[in-house]
């Protein structure tokens, strides 16, 4: 590990990818404009160590580098030491875990390239809740999904919420944007998947009783609300629900997705994945 690096000025220039985390209309401008993001916490900061993404910094307390230090060893990058007022007073808000990295964003993936190895995919359209969408790729990497596909009006998967939340899960699962579900699914049925549609319309198949339709599925989902419009389902190759007990008519999308995700995903885990000391 590069000798870390203690910074007592908060306006010390080194530390501008982590100023106002609070502001998300600056934390948006400036992390595009630099293509950057911002892992939150001590787990999702080892995640990113762990990704394909490059690690440009680590941010610190001091009382929580000894507890970092085992991953930060092989780090290539710079590791800033600062006290926990410091830090307060940098991203605006009390961030009581202490630990924050920045990554690099990678070049945008094309679809065949996201497909090329893909059993199952999901299909997500119009989802602008940070934490859902951070949900659902945690769900993914955990149920078998083998990438994802983001429609228009989807919000950014590396915002700093997005990442926190999918525990940094988003950053082992391929993902893409795609101009429109309308021409996405033609293009997925080409490539040999079949779609199951997520609804709660009564006509559609209890997805307790469907089997796997084919050895390549696309499960489409859509926003918290609206759901997905009748031209999706129609185009989709089955449309699928989630049986519920009367007085409830839908689940929470990310809820909803991981359902579809158990049982849809081709492969199942072998066995258990050790726990590790504080993960949850």
């Amino acid at each position: 590990m590069i000798a870390p690096i203690r910074i007592e000025d908060p306006g010390d220039e080194r530390l501008a990818d982590y100023a106002a985390l609070n502001d998300p209309a600056l934390r948006k401008r400036y992390e595009h404009e630099l293509g950057v993001f911002i892992a939150e916490g001590p787990n999702v900061v080892r995640e990113l160590l762990t990704s394909a993404y490059r690690t440009r910094s680590v941010l610190v307390v001091e009382e929580q580098l000894a507890s970092m230090a085992a991953d930060l060893r092989h780090l290539d990058a710079p590791v800033y030491v600062v006290t926990r007022s410091l830090l307060y007073a940098l991203v605006r808000f009390k961030l009581h875990q202490g630990v924050l990295a920045c990554g690099a964003r990678r070049p945008a993936a094309e679809l065949d390239t996201v497909l090329a190895d893909a059993r199952t995919v999901a299909v997500l359209d119009a989802l602008n809740d940070h934490e859902n969408l951070g949900t659902l790729f945690r769900s993914a990497r955990g149920l078998g999904v083998d990438a994802v596909l983001l429609g228009p009006g989807c919000a950014d998967p590396l915002y700093r919420r997005s990442v926190r939340v999918s525990m940094g899960h988003v950053l082992h699962v391929p993902f893409t944007k795609v101009a429109g579900l309308d021409d996405t699914l033609p293009r997925l049925h080409a490539a040999g998947f079949a779609s199951v549609a997520l609804t709660p319309r009564d006509d559609a198949v209890d997805l307790a009783t469907m089997a796997r339709p084919r050895e390549r599925v696309a499960i489409v989902l859509g926003a918290e609300g609206p759901g997905l419009d009748v031209e999706t389902i129609a185009a989709a190759t089955h449309a699928a629900r989630i049986a519920m007990h009367a007085g409830v008519d839908s689940l929470n999308v990310a809820a909803a997705g991981a359902i579809a995700f158990h049982a849809l995903a081709a492969d199942r885990p072998a066995s258990p994945v050790p726990v590790r000391a504080g993960r949850w």
